[in-house]
Formats: C-alpha cells, structure tokens, sequence
C-alpha cells in the first residue's frame, strides 16, 4: 500500500471515539497521550492497543509557513524517501499542520484478546472511570495508525485555536 492509498484508508476508518477534553497548552509544548486502537490483521477478533504521546510543540504568531516537523511516527519505516514527500503529500491535499514540532512516542504496544468494540467499551469505562480529560480514544486501521494519530492531532489542534489566539492576545494585547 503507498502512501496515498494509507491515506485514504485512514481517513475513511478513523475514527475519534473519546477526543482530548483538556484544551492544549498555548505557551508551551502540549504531551497529548492517545489509545489507539485497531483490529488485528493477523489473530482475527484480537485488538491490537498502541498506547503513546504526541508532544505538540506551542503555538507561534510568526513562523516559517507549513514546515512541520514529524518525529517518532515511523513513516520512514513504511514509506520510503517520505521525509520531504509526506508533507508536500498532505499540502497537496489541503492539508496544513502549523508548522511546529510534533514528535510521536510509543509508550506500548498490545494485543487484547478481545473483539475491537469489547476493547473500545473497556477503555471507555477506564478513562470515564480515571476522570481522564487529556487523553484521547482513537480508532483507526492497524496498518496506517499513523495518519490515523495525525488525524486526532489535527482535531485537537482545530479545536484549541481560538483559545490560543484569545490567549496570545490577552498575553500581549489586541493590536
């Protein structure tokens, strides 16, 4: 599969079950914890669990236009050459990440023996149960998690922009 049709993969099967509550950071960097969740391709009705952080660097009122820096997502591992290629991918498509750092980290990866929709109801329930508002449920093809943990991102930060316009104003006054 390349890189456009893993796009389109994930863009049709992601879905954002539990989105991130806590609004991110303005003035510094943003850790965005994540379980991702995705269907095993090789045990049929396994769930596989990948657990990590996206650390979002803060947001800029003047930076070098739509030069993201993607660390930790493994692209390279998938997609040969993608390194110049996945960001003129996404501008092409109408995508643009500001352009700040975003560094992916793995902190595990599981298989439950346990159908998709079970595993989803169980960290529903864990997170509801943890009073956790940073966190967020993702469900995407195994085989292009990473456009599917993008995908998330880029949801949060659409949904943190005016709090930090409002922010950046108030710190250093309304033109």
């Amino acid at each position: 599969m390349d890189i456009r049709e893993s796009w389109e993969k994930a863009l049709k099967h992601t879905e954002i079950v539990r989105p991130r509550v806590q609004p991110l950071q303005t003035f510094e960097a943003t850790q965005i914890p994540y379980v991702f969740l995705a269907e095993s391709s090789i045990n049929r009705g396994d769930t596989v669990v990948r657990k990590g952080e996206v650390s979002v660097g803060k947001p800029s009122i003047i930076l070098p236009p739509y030069l993201p820096q993607f660390e930790g997502f493994e692209f390279e591992k998938k997609f040969s050459g993608v390194d110049d290629y996945l960001t003129t991918f996404l501008f092409v498509r109408g995508i643009r990440f500001p352009s700040m750092k975003y560094e992916n980290k793995t902190a595990s990866l599981d298989v439950r023996e346990e159908k998709l929709s079970k595993a989803v109801e169980s960290f529903l329930q864990v997170l509801q149960r943890q009073e956790n508002i940073s966190t967020g449920l993702v469900i995407g093809p195994e085989d292009c998690w990473q456009f599917s943990v993008l995908i998330f991102i880029c949801g949060q930060i659409t949904r943190s922009a005016e709090g930090d316009i409002r922010n950046l104003f108030d710190r250093f006054g309304k033109p």
